[in-house]
Order: C-alpha cells, then sequence, then structure tokens
C-alpha cells in the first residue's frame, strides 16, 4: 500500500490530545481500520538472548551494570544457540508469528555478529518473522543482519529529546537517530516507541510523537510501554515515590500514536500486565494492535498465555499470520541483500 506521511505539527498532536476521549478513540479506530483488520492483532514474544550488567546507564532498566548493586538482577552470558530455538519453536507453537531477541549491549561487537547471524536463519527456518534489539549498530552492521534476512530492528527513542537526558547520560538522542538511520539504510523495519510514564510531561509526549513523523517514515513497528517502576533503579523510585502516570493518558497516547502513525503497528508492551480486561480493551479500540506472548518481557511481568487467549476470544480478536519479508535492494549493487554474500565484519 503506497501511503504518503502527514507531516503533523506539534499544534496538531497537541489538539489530539485535548480531545474528549471517546472522540478521541472513535477518530483512532477509523484511522486503524483504513490500514489494517479491525479485529486482527499481530502476536510477538520477546526472550533476552543476553542478560544483564549492560553499561547503559538507562534510569529505568534492572539490566544496567549501573544499577545492579541495588536491582540485585543476576547477569548472565549470552544464550546458547540450542536453547534460543527451543524457545523460538515454543513461541511459535504458541501462535506468535515474530520472535524478538533482546541483547543487553551498548553495541554488538565483532565476535557477536556470526552468533547473530545463525540465530536469524535458524529462527526464519521456524517461519517466524525476527526482530532483535542490541544496542547502537555501526552501518556495515546493519548490512549484516540484513543480508542474513533480519524484518525489524528494535531501537526505542523512549522519550522526547528534552527529556531525553533525565533517562541516560550514556548516549544521546542522536545517537538513537543514527541507529535508526542505519537500520532504514540497510532495508531492514524498523521497531521505535517508547515507555510513558518516567517523569515525563505530556508536553514531551507530544514531542515523542512529532519525532515519529518526522522521520522519512514512522517505524513499522511502535512499541508503546507504560514504564514497570522496579525499585532501585533511579526512575523506577522516582515513580514509586510520586506515582504513576495514568491508565488513560498512557491510551490517550496510543491513540495519538495511531492516528499520527496510521500504517505502523502499535503495540501494547511493558505495563500490559497491570491492565483490566476493560482496559486492554480500550487500547485496542485506541488502535493498537500488537502485543507480546509471554510470561515475560526481558525481566519485568507480562500477562499469561492463557488470560491473553480468554481475552481476545472475548473480544473477537485474531492473531495475524507472518508476513514474508520483501526483497530488501542493496542501493549500491542493485542486488537483494539476502542474495549477497554475509559479511561479518563490524
Amino acid at each position: 500500500m503506497n501511503f504518503t506521511p502527514v507531516r503533523r505539527t506539534k499544534n496538531d498532536i497537541s489538539a489530539l490530545f485535548d480531545l474528549p476521549l471517546m472522540d478521541l478513540l472513535m477518530q483512532a479506530q477509523s484511522v486503524h481500520r483504513q490500514h489494517f483488520n479491525a479485529n486482527e492483532v499481530q502476536i510477538s514474544t520477546l526472550l533476552s538472548i543476553k542478560t544483564g550488567n549492560c553499561p547503559e546507564d538507562c534510569g529505568y532498566c534492572s539490566q544496567s551494570g549501573h544499577h545492579r548493586d541495588k536491582t540485585g538482577l543476576v547477569a548472565e552470558k549470552r544464550m546458547e544457540i540450542a536453547k534460543v530455538i527451543k524457545e523460538a519453536r515454543r513461541a511459535k507453537a504458541s501462535g506468535s508469528s515474530r520472535f524478538c531477541m533482546g541483547a543487553a549491549w551498548k553495541h554488538p561487537s565483532p565476535k557477536d555478529m556470526p552468533y547473530l547471524v545463525e540465530l536469524i536463519g535458524e529462527v526464519k527456518a521456524l517461519g517466524l518473522e525476527t526482530c532483535m534489539t542490541l544496542g547502537m549498530l555501526q552501518p556495515e552492521q546493519a548490512q549484516t543482519l540484513a543480508a542474513a534476512g533480519l524484518d525489524y530492528y528494535n531501537h526505542n527513542l523512549d522519550t522526547s529529546r528534552n527529556y531525553y537526558s533525565q533517562v541516560t547520560s550514556t548516549r544521546s538522542y542522536d545517537d538513537r537517530m543514527q541507529t535508526l538511520e542505519h537500520v532504514r539504510d540497510a532495508g531492514i523495519n524498523v521497531c521505535s516507541g517508547s515507555i510513558v510514564g518516567m517523569g515525563e510531561s505530556r508536553d514531551d509526549r507530544i514531542d515523542w510523537i512529532f519525532e515519529l513523523t518526522q522521520m522519512p517514515l514512522p517505524p513499522q513497528s511502535i512499541p508503546v510501554n507504560l514504564l514497570v517502576p522496579i525499585k532501585g533503579t533511579p526512575l523506577g523510585d522516582k515513580v514509586l515515590s510520586e506515582g504513576k502516570l495514568s491508565v488513560i493518558e498512557w491510551i490517550r497516547t496510543i491513540a495519538v500514536t495511531r492516528i499520527c502513525c496510521p500504517t505502523s503497528y502499535v503495540r501494547l508492551s511493558a505495563g500490559r500486565e497491570s491492565l483490566t480486561d476493560g482496559e486492554q480493551a480500550l487500547a485496542f479500540m485506541a488502535g493498537a494492535n500488537s502485543f507480546f506472548y509471554g510470561d515475560k518481557l526481558l525481566t519485568t511481568g507480562n500477562q499469561s498465555q492463557a488470560n491473553d487467549d480468554r481475552l481476545m476470544a472475548e473480544l473477537g480478536l485474531t492473531a495475524q499470520k507472518p508476513t514474508p519479508k520483501p526483497k530488501i535492494i542493496n542501493a549500491m549493487t542493485g542486488n537483494d541483500y539476502r542474495d549477497e554474500p554475509c559479511s561479518l565484519s563490524a
């Protein structure tokens, strides 16, 4: 489907946030139905393939090595490929169409690249879409992952440019933007979202959505997380002390994201485990059409699959099948990346 992104202004986005909730939901659902099957959801499973001791100091994350003395998270080495594939098979059997693999790295090292390439090939051989989140990438690393057939790369902006310094100091907003550029240039689908409820203002949420609309094309997948405050992390402690963001404001953010990024998958991610059935139904009404299966999201809890299956049946939602990845053309050679030799240099 051909689609020309609408360049929203911050005033446009602010006006959407200010709409009465039912008017906002109606508009979001109308936009959603123009581009997606109204009662179909994309289901992913997320697995941590390398846990803890990350050199980044993200204030929400228990995997940061900067917070490990307070969070008590035990670091783990890279997961063996056979164990990852076992989990991927389990995810496919449960109904997931996409298998997402996350590693607590600032960026992958050269010695990690063959491991990642093999994982992509093995998971795709199962008939699953593949997604990875590995930190920052260099152009040649993105091209290597594309050549291996990676479908999606996740690299969240997390929040607005203005509030970003309150989240982490070990990388900049432009660093994140640059990785997203490398991913787009390599022909990999972009997965990039936010974490709301970290103490940011509504203006910050407006600015984050504005950033999405200014990209050459909005991310194909947009997770809208609600912070799960983890004791011992700076932002977790802040929220536990000052109070959580309301679920209604989270749902407003989902709805505005759907309207501003009409062709993107909008994903319910972290924070969903605390929602009631009615609140989840409102989130789907707001245009969310993707979520994670499984009892755990990296290191935080999630709704049980049995509960998800029950709720989907009650709401009349069906799971989307995997979508074959289209050819990814290397602009320099004119060839499909997957037909070229795989370079493991980094």
